[in-house]
């Protein structure tokens, strides 16, 4: 399904009332020249003086080339709202963890907390995979889904940039929930490469699905998981608002981790510090592709070229009709 959509939308915030009020000058305060011959009183007494509508059918047609100057302005594009396009990719799903926990910060010569490096280390895997449909799944106590598979990075991007600690229960680690929810956004893929990135900082807590159920489900739909730990043995670092840096006591389970990594086929990383971090994403990124259909929720064309072939059209029929029909009105 194709409708139309103006990149460049805000500009019509003052492109239409200029139009309005330039129609509005010529319709109602422009006055054409007139000009008095000796014989004009002769002429209308013998109603041999008449009025040409001609002229305002050409100035309809001047007055639509110059609307559609400005809506080239704004940019058209037809937008298929959803098409099949072959790509050469591996479905994803980035399965984060947005508990308390990822407040605190590892490296004290770069104190950006967890959850900041983890997105936009994110952010900048999303850039590099282009024909990699993502999706993203969030948990702490509870678990989201936020975004379904899609190649539409901007969306991606955003829904990363957005995260924030707090908006669901941070309380908590629902790892194996987490991953048995991002399993669920991979059933229904047809690709030969499914895979899940789960990162997170913890230790799982109570929750509905453990995280050895989580791994059968894997197991059952071919998807391998590579698992990050962020943080150490350890814990991590916190600011305390009198104290000054202190030592978080939370602890890194990378046994578990190992465990769902090797089971499913996938591989184990940690990361103490954003450079790690980074270099693991680029690890990832070296993953096998494979070409294959996949849904594109937004795939936009441009729509410059139709209004150009529209625009010429116009200007044509006004100076075809100016040249033969109604020549007569500008000799």
């Amino acid at each position: 399904m194709y409708f139309l959509r103006f990149a460049y939308y805000n500009f019509f915030y003052f492109l239409i009332p200029f139009f309005v009020l330039l129609v509005l000058y010529r319709v109602k305060f422009y006055k054409s020249p007139v000009y008095n011959y000796s014989l004009l009183s002769f002429f209308k007494k013998n109603n041999l003086v008449k009025s040409s509508k001609y002229k305002k059918v050409l100035f309809v047609l001047r007055f639509m080339t110059l609307f559609l100057l400005l809506l080239l302005i704004a940019r058209p594009q037809w937008v298929d709202s959803k098409s099949k396009i072959n790509v050469e990719g591996v479905d994803i799903v980035l399965t984060i963890d947005v508990s308390g926990s990822m407040q605190f910060f590892d490296d004290l010569k770069d104190r950006r907390s967890r959850i900041q490096v983890a997105k936009q280390e994110a952010i900048r895997f999303i850039e590099k995979r282009i024909d990699d449909p993502m999706a993203i799944v969030v948990f702490a106590r509870d678990t989201i889904s936020l975004c379904p598979l899609t190649l539409d990075k901007k969306i991606l991007k955003e829904v990363v940039f957005n995260l924030e600690l707090g908006f669901i229960n941070p309380e908590g680690t629902s790892l194996g929930t987490g991953l048995a929810t991002a399993v669920n956004r991979l059933r229904g893929s047809n690709s030969k490469s499914k895979i899940i990135i789960l990162l997170t900082d913890g230790v799982p807590t109570d929750e509905k699905i453990n995280p050895e159920k989580a791994i059968k489900l894997a197991n059952q739909y071919d998807i391998k998981v590579y698992t990050i730990g962020i943080g150490n043995e350890q814990g991590g670092f916190f600011n305390h608002p009198f104290v000054g840096v202190q030592r978080a006591g939370i602890s890194l389970d990378i046994e578990l981790l190992k465990k769902i990594a090797e089971k499913t086929g996938g591989r184990f990383f940690k990361a103490s510090n954003s450079t790690q971090m980074r270099d693991i994403y680029n690890q990832i990124d070296r993953l096998e592709k494979t070409e294959r259909q996949t849904d594109v929720f937004h795939n936009y064309y441009e729509a410059f070229l139709f209004f150009i072939w529209f625009l010429l059209l116009l200007l044509g029929l006004e100076f075809l009709l100016k040249l033969t029909v109604w020549k007569s009105l500008y000799n």
